[in-house]
């Protein structure tokens, strides 16, 4: 390599340090002579520019197909629609798995360098880059079993050697950590004609990398470099939590898989400082939490998994008290970390994190509640059983796990921007999906057709069709998306909602859940309040102010420190 940095010589002796660890001997030295390769590689074509998050970082999850028009690809017309409706609010996209794929919505790649012609061209990935940092999928744990690959494993190439799990179907993987109720092992039959058993964590369609092969984790850091390059600002590292195996073990969060992230990190990071890594992992909330590591070395955003269950459970049942004392606890290990709220996303409103917080007969309150509600329900084996199983997700729009279809629009509206507001003004980054900014119901139908619950929250939108209706003032989605565009104008605005500032929770009674929020200077304060119950409360919060305070909602001054929130009411005091 060139003359390095202090810097650089620093992140290179964390990537020795996690290559022995992870690989030791042989191995750990030829892998990091590859990646000092991949690393010159690509400090030659990316340019490296500094950003910190702030709260005018809000971040949209969406298909790169979401939003459809005849007349252009899917992606030119996501960009249509994020330059007529949300340019100013919105500065972040998620473009969920846009490369080409065979299953999954995206989630079983076949070609980690391409974009699926569905959806359109990288050209159309740097239309969006000029005006919106751009958040990309890092789907690592498995590749589409019709990948080349895989196709190359099963023809026994020689480059292609143990890039999968291959076991003898009588081990016992018991103890392993399941997602699904499916077999943990696959059969493919290679091009020899021989029957092979191959792990396969999620479907038969997404097949397993080998990591302990450092061939394969060289592979993929230079998909990771390939996406920055191409204008990844943000990383998500999807369902990380797996990704390396050890049989007689529970396969999820081993000592690896941190290094590997940790690695990951260093090497991405070698090359542009300024990228996020995020991880993404649906386990209970402290196994969670454990991969922003020390603070300063693995991921710098971790989806807040318990938030959405947690929500939907204090509204339905208009009680906080799980809630605040949850928020209570909310704790990072340094200022350079901060969470990824969000309530909905292209999978179901997952129920293992909050394993530990929810007890089991409140956990089936959420599972009942949401079947009333014509939502659907995936589960997950137990004990490496499928006949033991238990709720994993719940499959709906937010909008219908908060209210039945048939409820009046207007409680639909207060109870739906009651989650959202909060979730904006979470300690952290909020992550919006597209389903939920536009005020999208369940789409049965797309369940029903295909099978599979995850569909009932995925539908693909006609843009002409969403404009005329979000152009009618009576409608759900009109509604819902002025209001949201109202508390996000608010959000960006205000120092006290930056993703790293301090903040406390308040205790004001089971009804409501507040949080009081401090500038990263101290000079401003804002107090949010949420009435979680169907009645007008009276509150006084001379406790937790000594200040003139200001409603930046309704921008109306408040004199008195006994204030009145309608039900299902919000209010956002600024200390003035």
């Amino acid at each position: 390599m060139s003359e390095i940095s202090h810097d650089t010589k620093d992140r290179l002796q964390l990537i020795k340090d996690a290559l022995v660890l992870i690989y030791g001997g042989s191995d750990a030295v030829k892998a990091y002579e590859k990646i000092l390769d991949l690393i010159e590689k690509y400090k030659n074509v990316v340019e490296a520019e500094p950003y910190t998050l702030t709260q005018k970082d809000v971040i949209l999850i969406t298909y790169g197909n979401q939003i459809f028009h005849e007349e252009e690809t899917a992606l030119a017309t996501l960009k249509r629609f994020l330059d007529e409706y949300v340019e100013d609010y919105i500065n972040t996209v998620h473009i969920l798995p846009f490369y080409p794929y065979s299953s999954d919505d995206g989630f079983s790649i076949v070609n980690y360098k391409g974009v699926s012609p569905l959806m359109g061209s990288w050209r159309d990935i740097k239309a969006l880059s000029k005006d919106h940092r751009l958040m990309f999928d890092g789907v690592i744990n498995h590749i589409s079993h019709l990948s080349e690959w895989f196709n190359k494993y099963l023809a026994n190439h020689p480059n292609y050697l143990d890039f999968f799990i291959e076991l003898d179907p009588s081990t016992d993987l018991s103890a392993v950590v399941r997602p699904r109720t499916i077999p943990l092992l696959s059969e493919y039959t290679d091009d020899e004609g021989k029957k092979r058993s191959i792990w396969t964590t999620f479907s038969r369609d997404q097949v397993d990398l080998n990591y302990a092969n450092y061939k394969v984790l060289i592979k993929i850091l230079d998909v990771l470099l390939f996406y920055v390059q191409h204008g990844a600002s943000l990383l998500r590292l999807d369902a990380i939590a797996f990704i390396w195996k050890e049989v007689g073990t529970k396969c999820v969060h081993l000592p690896q898989t941190h290094a590997l992230i940790q690695l990951m990190r260093q090497v991405v990071h070698t090359v542009a400082p300024e990228v996020l890594i995020i991880t993404e992992t649906n386990v209970p909330h402290d196994e969670n939490i454990s991969y922003f590591g020390e603070g300063d070395d693995e991921a710098q955003m971790v989806y807040n998994f318990a938030l959405p269950p947690l929500l939907a459970f204090s509204i339905l049942k208009g009680d906080t008290t799980k809630l605040t004392r949850w928020a209570k606890e909310l704790k990072l290990p340094s200022d350079k970390v901060c969470f990824f709220n969000f309530t909905a996303s292209h999978d179901g409103v997952g129920l293992r994190a909050v394993s530990d917080i929810l007890t089991e007969e409140e956990v089936n309150f959420l599972v009942e509640s949401c079947l009333a509600h014509n939502g659907l329900v995936s589960y997950r084996a137990m004990n490496g059983n499928a006949d033991e199983k238990a709720p994993y997700e719940l499959n709906s729009s937010y909008i219908d796990i908060l209210t039945h279809p048939d409820s009046e629009q207007s409680l639909r509206v207060k109870r739906m921007m009651l989650s959202q507001a909060v979730t904006l003004t979470m300690p952290g980054v909020p992550g919006i999906y597209f389903h939920s900014l536009v005020g999208s119901e369940s789409y049965f139908e797309g369940a029903k057709k295909t099978r599979r619950n995850r569909a009932i929250n995925r539908e693909k939108l006609n843009f002409d069709n969403v404009k005329e209706e979000l152009e009618d003032e009576n409608g759900l989605r009109n509604s819902i998306f002025k209001r949201y565009k109202q508390l996000i104008s608010i959000r960006i605005n205000e120092k006290a909602f930056d993703p790293y500032a301090t903040f406390e929770t308040l205790d004001l009674g089971p009804e409501l859940f507040a949080i009081k929020h401090f500038s990263k200077d101290k000079s401003e304060a804002i107090i949010t309040v949420y009435n979680f119950s169907d009645r007008t409360i009276e509150i006084d919060i001379s406790d937790h102010c000594d200040a003139n305070l200001l409603e930046i909602i309704t921008h109306k001054p408040c004199t008195e420190k006994m204030l009145t929130i309608e039900a299902y009411g919000m209010l956002w005091l600024k200390q003035v």
